[in-house]
C-alpha cells in the first residue's frame, strides 16, 4: 500500500517537473527560483567574511603545489629522448649537462630530482589542504551559527510552518553542507584551472596539432552544463525539501507519543513515515539516472579521445615529425588537462547537491526578521518604564488567514493594574496576550507602552518586561534549577530556590530524587501536569517581569494549589501590569477590570459585579461555571 501511494505521488512529481520546464521554456531559460552560478559565488565569498584570508592562503598553496606537479611529466620525455634512445641533446640543454656523466647515474639524477620535487609539492598541499579543511569547518560552524541566530528571530507563524524537525534539518543538512562549498566550489576548481593553463602552455609548446584535437571537448563540459547539471539543482533542492518534511513528522511523531499510543496510531504513524521515505527514494533514484549519464558521458568520451589522440601521435613519430618522449610527455599533459574536468564533470552532482543546500540557505537568510523594520529606541533607555499598556482601535489576521481574529480593540490597561480577560474559546483573548508580548504585529491600529508605540522600540530591551505563563507549558530536557533559571542566566541558586517558595514548588522538588538537581525529560514528561504549571510560574517570577502574562496559568492545579498560588501571586502583582486569561471566577473575580471579548471583539469591561449586573453574556458564563462546580460537587446518580 505505501509502495503504491508514493508511486502515484511520485507520478505527480514527475508531472509538475514537466510542467515547470515547459514553463521555464515559453518564459525564460532561468527558473525565477533558481539563483545563477555567479550570484551563488559572490554570496558564498561574502559569507566566509574571517575565513578569505586561509582560503587565499589554501588558494595560494594550491597554485604553486600545482605547478610543481607539472614538472615531472617533463622528465619523461628527457629520460626516454636523451637518455634511453639516446638523441643528441638541444644546444640549451647540452651546456648544462657534464660532457662525462654516463647514462644511467643522468637516469638516477633525474629520477631524484623527480621524487624531491614531488615530496615538496606533497608537502606544501598538504599545508594548503589542512588550511582549506580548517577555514571549511569554521564556515559550516558560523552558517549554523547564523542560520540558527535568524531562525530564532523569524515571525512566529513562519517558525511554525518550520516546525521543529525541519528547522533541525535546515541546520543540520543545509547549513551543514555550506563548508563543503570550500572545496567543490573554490579549491577543486582553482586547481583544475591551473593545471588547465598549465598543461595548455605545455601543450602547446609539444605540438599545437595535438591541442587542437584535445580542445574538442571543451564544448562537451558547457553543453554537460547547460543541458544536465542546471537540471540537477532544483531535484535536488526537491529531495531536501522532502527530508525536512519526514524530519518534521518524526519529530512531531515522537514529540506526541502518548497521544498516539493513546490512540493506537502506532502503524498509522509508521505508515506516513514509510510513504515519505519511499517518495523520497524514487526522487533520489530519479536524480541518480540524471547523475549516471552525465558520468557516462565522460566515460566513453575520455577513452576515446585519447585513443584518438594517441593513433595520431603514432603516425607523427612514425613519419618522424614528434619523437616518442614528445608523444608520452603529450599524453601524460593531457591526462593532466582532462583529468581535473573529468573530476568536475562527474562530480556535478554532488557539487549541485551542496549548492541546492546552500541557495535554502539563503532563501531563509533573506526572509524578514521580527523587529526588522523597527527603530531601535531601547525601553528604558531615558526612564525606567511604568507598565500602562494601550490598544488603539487595533485589529489582527493571522498571516494564513483570511477572516480577522481581533477587530477594532481599544483597552487601557493602567500601570500597576490586572486585567481579566474572559469569553468563549476562540474569542482572542490569547491572540490578544500574544500582541502585547510582540509575538504579532497588530494588522492595523497600534499598542503603546506609556504612550510610546511598541513598534518603534527595540524588540529584545521590551521583552525583557515580558513574563509569560501559558496554559501548554514548555519545559526544556534539564534540571529543575536550569528550567527555572532560565529566566535569568545569571540567578543564582538562592533565587531560584526562592521563585520555587513563592509559586508553592519548593515542596515538590524537594521529594524528587536529586532535588533542584534533577532531570525532568523533554517538556518535563517527568513531572505531572500541575508541577510542571508550577515550575513555568516559579521561571516567571524569577523574571520579575514588569508586564506579566497569565494564559490559563492555573488550569492545571489543583483547588488548593490554585488558592496557595493566588495567595503568592499577590505581593508579586503589586506595581506589575498583568492580563490574565481565566475562567475560574475565583481567579478573576477579584482583578482590577474584566475584559469580556466575543468573536474578536470587546463587548464589555468592567468589574464583576458591574458585568453580572448588565452582561447577559457574562451572566450566562458564570451561571455555566457555577452549574458545572456543583456538578462536580454531586455528581447525577445513575438509575435503573
Amino acid at each position: 500500500m505505501p509502495s503504491s501511494l508514493s508511486r502515484a505521488r511520485y507520478a505527480e512529481y514527475r508531472q509538475k517537473i514537466r510542467e515547470k520546464r515547459q514553463s521555464e521554456k515559453s518564459e525564460s531559460r532561468v527558473p525565477k527560483q533558481q539563483r545563477s552560478f555567479g550570484r551563488l559565488l559572490l554570496e558564498f565569498v561574502r559569507l566566509m567574511r574571517d575565513q578569505r584570508p586561509a582560503v587565499a592562503f589554501a588558494l595560494g598553496t594550491l597554485t604553486i603545489s600545482t605547478l610543481l606537479k607539472l614538472t615531472p611529466p617533463a622528465a619523461s620525455k628527457f629520460c626516454i629522448d636523451y637518455v634511453l634512445a639516446d638523441e643528441p641533446y638541444p644546444s640549451w640543454l647540452a651546456a648544462r649537462i657534464p660532457p662525462n656523466i654516463d647514462r644511467a647515474t643522468l637516469l638516477v639524477l633525474v629520477g631524484l630530482v623527480v621524487v624531491a620535487v614531488l615530496l615538496v609539492e606533497t608537502m606544501i598541499h598538504l599545508w594548503g589542504r589542512w588550511a582549506a579543511t580548517k577555514a571549511a569547518n569554521r564556515i559550516q560552524a558560523a552558517t549554523q551559527k547564523r542560520v540558527f541566530e535568524h531562525a530564532v528571530r523569524l515571525p512566529l507563524h513562519r517558525v511554525y510552518q518550520l516546525k521543529s524537525g525541519g528547522a533541525a534539518s535546515i541546520l543540520r543538512d543545509d547549513a551543514g553542507g555550506v563548508g563543503e562549498l570550500v572545496f567543490s566550489l573554490l579549491y577543486n576548481p582553482w586547481r583544475a584551472i591551473i593545471q588547465l593553463l598549465g598543461s595548455l602552455v605545455v601543450l602547446t609548446i609539444v605540438d599545437w596539432r595535438l591541442l587542437m584535437g584535445s580542445l574538442f571537448l571543451f564544448p562537451m563540459v558547457y553543453l554537460t552544463q547547460r543541458t544536465w547539471v542546471r537540471r540537477i539543482r532544483p531535484l535536488y533542492r526537491d529531495i531536501r525539501q522532502r527530508r525536512q518534511e519526514i524530519d518534521s513528522h518524526a519529530t512531531e511523531a515522537f514529540g506526541g507519543m502518548r497521544i498516539v499510543r493513546a490512540f493506537g496510531r502506532e502503524r498509522s504513524e509508521t505508515g506516513r513515515f514509510v510513504r515519505g521515505n519511499h517518495l523520497m527514494t524514487r526522487q533520489r533514484l530519479y536524480a541518480w539516472w540524471w547523475t549516471r549519464a552525465i558520468e557516462v558521458l565522460w566515460a566513453i568520451l575520455l577513452p576515446v579521445a585519447s585513443t584518438c589522440l594517441l593513433i595520431y601521435g603514432g603516425i607523427l613519430i612514425l613519419r618522424g615529425e614528434l619523437t616518442l618522449g614528445d608523444l608520452i610527455m603529450f599524453l601524460f599533459y593531457l591526462g593532466m588537462l582532462l583529468g581535473p574536468i573529468a573530476i568536475l564533470a562527474t562530480s556535478a552532482a554532488q557539487f549541485q547537491n551542496n549548492l541546492a543546500g546552500f541557495e535554502r540557505v539563503l532563501d531563509l537568510l533573506e526572509e524578514t526578521r521580527e523587529g526588522d523594520a523597527a527603530a531601535k529606541t531601547r525601553v528604558g533607555a531615558t526612564a525606567p518604564p511604568a507598565g500602562e499598556i494601550t490598544f488603539h482601535d487595533v485589529s489582527f489576521k493571522y498571516p494564513s488567514g483570511d477572516e480577522p481574529v481581533l477587530e477594532a480593540i481599544n483597552l487601557t490597561a493602567s500601570a500597576g493594574g490586572v486585567i481579566a480577560l474572559v469569553g468563549a474559546s476562540g474569542a482572542g483573548k490569547t491572540t490578544l496576550c500574544h500582541l502585547v508580548a510582540r509575538f504579532y504585529q497588530p494588522t492595523s491600529g497600534r499598542i503603546e507602552l506609556d504612550g510610546v508605540d511598541l513598534a518603534e522600540l527595540d524588540l529584545e530591551s521590551y521583552r525583557r518586561l515580558i513574563g509569560v505563563v501559558e496554559q501548554d507549558v514548555f519545559l526544556f530536557d534539564g534540571t529543575v534549577a536550569d528550567n527555572i533559571g532560565y529566566a535569568g542566566r545569571d540567578a543564582t541558586r538562592e533565587e531560584i530556590e526562592r521563585a520555587a517558595r513563592v509559586a508553592h514548588a519548593h515542596e515538590f522538588i524537594q521529594e524528587l530524587e536529586r532535588g533542584y538537581d534533577t532531570i525532568i525529560g523533554e517538556r518535563g514528561v517527568r513531572l505531572s501536569g500541575g508541577q510542571r504549571q508550577r515550575l513555568a510560574i516559579a521561571r516567571a517570577i524569577l523574571a520579575d517581569p514588569k508586564i506579566l502574562i497569565l494564559d490559563e496559568a492555573t488550569s492545571n492545579l489543583d483547588s488548593q494549589s490554585e488558592r496557595l498560588i493566588r495567595e503568592s501571586l499577590g505581593p508579586l502583582l503589586a506595581g506589575r501590569t498583568c492580563f490574565m486569561i481565566a475562567h475560574r471566577l475565583s481567579t478573576i473575580r477579584h482583578a482590577d477590570r474584566i475584559v469580556l471579548l466575543d468573536q474578536g471583539r470587546i463587548v464589555d469591561q468592567g468589574s464583576h459585579e458591574q458585568l453580572l449586573q448588565r452582561s447577559e453574556l457574562y451572566r450566562r458564563m458564570v451561571q455555566l461555571q457555577t452549574t458545572d462546580a456543583q456538578e462536580q460537587i454531586d455528581p447525577p446518580v445513575k438509575t435503573g
